[in-house]
């Protein structure tokens, strides 16, 4: 299939989660991947309850695998592209090396990274390097990456410009191709976009209620995670199989858009908002590895990080169900003290001087 002449595509990919489960709705013209939203039929995705892309919205339509084989470009590279999908889609092959919980890079970007409203990954091929405010200065794309490492998948990262990082960026970039460095427009379904404020506050016994009712067949009652033949099927919400206290899902508002966008899979935006604001709350008030960012002192590093990235989480706070200070400790996981070489990295000294 041409990748400037795709018809309508509903993918339903019926495996686990370690090989990106999911729903994957996407609609181009029949003239380019990347479209204007007044331009493309976007019934596939607002049947599975999405919202049209509004007038003006860039929106891209990544090539698949099946698309690699027929593109025009060296094997070799085909072959790296090939590895970076590989990686993405079953990082656990890289656990006790880079990877210390049971973490897949596709298991929140789903669809094997392509998946809208899933914060597919082709958007930051296009938008970096730019400024990031979780660590105060302009990443490229393997800053990006690293920092995917060091949080999400509580470890640390394949050196910059190693062969690992390399396929993931290539892979990354593959999923772009066609679509505008730079965008001026917004993009259609970046990110975990949250949804409406609920009409009551998130409530911490009411999320659970909704977890158990929604979330436990799937992740288990006690956020454990699904494992068949010692390989996670879902994976832990939180837990030391889970990601750390630094990773971006653990904001609230990051969780709920996650969740309402994307669970209970196969079922986007089924919940209410309230529900998925509830769940969020409920889930980011558990226990998990400690953020790599820490100083010792949970207080402190609340103080130092909280206006960057922790105000919009639960981290130092009291848990009023019992009393406890979130992330109050110093466990760090499987990782132990293993502390990722990009956190706390200096850049741009020389022009802060000036």
């Amino acid at each position: 299939m041409s990748l400037h002449k795709k018809r309508l595509v509903l993918v339903l990919a019926g495996c686990s989660l370690a090989t990106g489960l999911a729903v994957s709705a996407f609609a181009a013209s029949d003239a380019n991947d990347t479209v204007q939203a007044e331009d493309a039929p976007y019934q596939g995705l607002m049947e599975l309850g999405f919202p049209a892309p509004q007038e003006g919205e860039l929106v891209h339509v990544p090539p698949t695998m099946a698309d690699l084989d027929d593109a025009d470009i060296h094997p070799e590279l085909k072959k790296v592209i090939r590895y970076g999908y590989d990686l993405f889609t079953n990082t656990q092959q890289l656990r006790d090396e880079y990877v210390y919980n049971d973490m897949n890079c596709s298991s929140c970007h789903l669809g094997e990274g392509r998946q809208p409203f899933s914060a597919p990954v082709w958007a930051a091929a296009v938008t970096l390097p730019d400024f990031r405010g979780k660590n105060q200065h302009v990443n490229n794309l393997e800053e990006r990456i690293a920092g995917c490492f060091a949080y999400s998948m509580n470890g640390t990262p394949p050196e910059y410009g190693s062969d690992e990082m390399l396929a993931l960026s290539a892979y990354h970039q593959w999923l772009a191709t066609g679509a505008p460095m730079y965008p001026s427009q917004p993009i259609y379904g970046r990110g975990f976009p949250a949804p409406d404020e609920p009409a009551e506050a998130p409530d911490y016994a009411r999320g659970e209620v909704a977890y158990q009712e929604n979330c436990a067949i799937c992740h288990q009652a006690d956020g454990s995670g699904h494992y068949e033949n010692g390989q996670y099927v879902f994976p832990p919400p939180w837990g030391d199989g889970s990601n750390n206290w630094g990773a971006g899902i653990v904001r609230v508002d990051t969780a709920a858009g996650f969740i309402y966008n994307n669970m209970p899979l196969g079922q986007p935006r089924s919940l209410s908002d309230q529900d998925a604001w509830d769940i969020a709350f409920y889930m980011s008030s558990q226990e998990r590895p400690q953020d790599p960012r820490y100083t010792g002192d949970v207080a402190e590093t609340l103080e130092r990080f909280g206006p960057t990235f922790h105000n919009r989480s639960l981290y130092g706070q009291v848990r009023e169900e019992d009393g406890h200070v979130l992330g109050d400790h110093a466990n760090y996981g499987e990782k132990g003290n293993i502390k990722p070489w990009n956190v706390g990295m200096s850049r741009f000294e020389k022009l802060a001087e000036e």
